[in-house]
């Protein structure tokens, strides 16, 4: 980062953008892995491909791409959002930096979202419950959650078969629309999963077996996203609503499904992170700034919502909404888009930290350095 409330750390480059110093353009960070970011922006983008063909949910092509999307990418982002997080160790300083890099964040577009919903309804939102998070900021919610949940999870023998058990169990409970508590506890599982991964994991994916069996599982995949996408209801894909809300028995064919969709997701999350390039790539930069894209094509998924394009469905609307999802996606990382943004993204709001925060105290010093430049002279720098 640009400064050293918002520098990287192992652990913490799922969603968090990478330096605009331009030392770190010219040549990798330190420790940085090309494949993981490569698998970060690949899944950023269907993020977005993904939300912007909600509008197509009538058109049959669309809905099984749709589906096939949602299979995967959400549990493949949140694997690779839990491997980045080992090193979280709620220490002061890290949980003051998790709160200034996703809470605020957080309010300062649930604000945005409910200040687009009144305009959009003319009126009042249905509700004004910050607990209640808007379109696409439940992940916010639930990474910020599962952070501060890593000590505990490392103090466990058997982290994901606990976290499974959590995961299958609590769906039968109906957990409302507060914090997005079914997403936090459905998703659970992928996030304990990348905690448990090590580096030398990622080199079984190297073997030439594997990428075959890769290329097998996602076509395969593709072609059964077809009935699935005519039979099945899509609130299986979003991991959020009771199993008991559903109009089948919610222990028997609805924990087998859940145990299904969940094997499914993470056979896809592996073959998909198999056939990401491992060396740097055009895009490869671009994998340290998801959250810029994440936060940003929410706002313009809500503009586009109030527009009387969106839901209009055939071949062609098809191919322009994928074809500008992806040119969204590549913009919102651009460093001018990232400039107009970065007050909401990576706000500099020490302020709401306590009085003896480590980021303030730093904040303080690093504003009195530049207020009297004698002051490197006078501590020896």
């Amino acid at each position: 980062m640009a400064s050293s409330m918002t520098s990287p750390e192992p652990g913490q480059g799922a969603t968090l953008p990478a330096s605009d110093d331009t030392n770190t353009k010219a040549a990798p960070a330190p420790g940085r892995d090309a494949r993981l970011d490569n698998a970060k922006f690949i899944l950023i983008a269907l993020v977005v491909v993904g939300h912007a063909l909600g509008s197509l949910r009538d058109y049959g092509p669309a809905s099984t791409l749709y589906y096939w999307i949602y299979f995967f990418h959400m549990p493949a982002f949140i694997m690779i959002s839990g491997y980045l997080s080992r090193s979280f160790d709620a220490s002061s300083k890290r949980v003051e930096k998790l709160v200034l890099s996703l809470l605020v964040p957080y309010l300062i577009f649930w604000t945005i979202h409910q200040g687009i919903y009144f305009v959009g309804r003319g009126g009042p939102p249905e509700t004004l419950s910050i607990l209640q998070p808007t379109y696409a900021l439940w992940f916010l919610v639930a990474l910020f959650l599962w952070r501060l949940s890593v000590p505990v999870w490392k103090r466990l023998r058997w982290p994901v078969l606990i976290a499974v058990g959590i995961s299958v169990f609590g769906a039968t409970a109906s957990l409302g629309e507060t914090l997005s508590l079914g997403r936090v506890v459905s998703f659970l599982p992928f996030f304990v999963l990348g905690l448990c991964l090590r580096r030398e994991h990622f080199a079984y994916l190297d073997r030439l077996w594997v990428r075959i069996a890769s290329v097998l599982v996602l076509g395969t995949t593709a072609v059964l996203a077809v009935p699935i996408s005519e039979h099945m209801s899509r609130s299986w894909l979003f991991w959020t609503t009771s199993l008991t809300d559903r109009d089948i028995d919610p222990i028997l064919p609805s924990l087998g499904l859940r145990m299904g969709f969940m094997a499914l997701a993470l056979v896809m999350s592996f073959a998909v992170l198999a056939l990401t390039p491992k060396r740097r790539t055009w895009f490869t930069p671009l994998g340290a700034y998801t959250l810029y894209v994440y936060l940003g094509h929410s706002v313009l998924i809500l503009l586009f919502q109030a527009t009387p394009w969106y839901g209009m469905a055939g071949p062609t609307e098809m191919a322009v909404i994928v074809l500008l999802a992806l040119l969204v996606t590549v913009l919102l990382c651009t460093p001018w888009v990232r400039a107009c943004m970065r007050w909401a993204v990576e706000p500099q709001l020490t302020w709401v930290l306590s009085e003896d925060s480590a980021l303030r105290g730093e904040r303080r010093t690093s504003d009195g350095e530049r207020a009297d430049p004698r002051a490197k002279e006078k501590a020896g720098v």
